[in-house]
């Protein structure tokens, strides 16, 4: 992570973009034999977004909960990541993978959501943050006059979006 930006600051990107969130949900503790390459999985398939940005993939956060991984993903438009699901080398293997080891039981479980976002249908604040989620995936801007409540950054006609 980069150095901590004083201060308040907003998110901005420009266009519309896709949230897509992966996760691993450990069912079965006792079985690291299932689970475990599952989670393995997707440190090739990260690797292989962040060396090919042409992809359209921007950035991701991870976060570990109780039972598992979950990755926030920003992604330029949504063609392009259902390309890389259908096509990516790494997220074609793992994904055959999974599914072979998946039934033959039920020790670890595999999600995904995935949201389009328009241009300017967002909001978002950090204070005293290096960049982060959405701002690392964009860029951080300074919270202006104006811009200071979350219903006012969220208002896509204001002038500085």
């Amino acid at each position: 992570m980069g150095s901590v930006i004083k201060g308040r600051q907003m998110a901005e990107i420009e266009g519309p973009f896709v949230v897509f969130i992966i996760g691993v949900r450990i069912n079965k503790w006792m079985a690291v034999h299932r689970w475990l390459p599952v989670m393995r999985s997707m440190g090739p398939m990260l690797s292989e977004l962040y060396a090919n940005k042409s992809l359209g993939f921007l950035d991701a956060s991870y976060f570990i909960s109780g039972r598992g991984l979950s990755i926030v993903q920003y992604w330029r438009s949504y063609e392009q990541l259902e390309h890389y699901a259908r096509g990516g080398a790494n997220h074609l293997k793992a994904w055959q993978d999974f599914n072979r080891k998946a039934s033959v039981g039920e020790a670890v479980g595999i999600y995904h959501e995935t949201y389009t976002v328009e241009a300017g249908a967002y909001e978002s604040i950090y204070v005293n943050m290096p960049p982060f989620g959405l701002g690392k995936a964009g860029q951080l801007k300074p919270v202006t006059s104006g811009r200071e409540t979350s219903r006012e950054r969220m208002r896509p006609d204001h002038g500085d979006r």
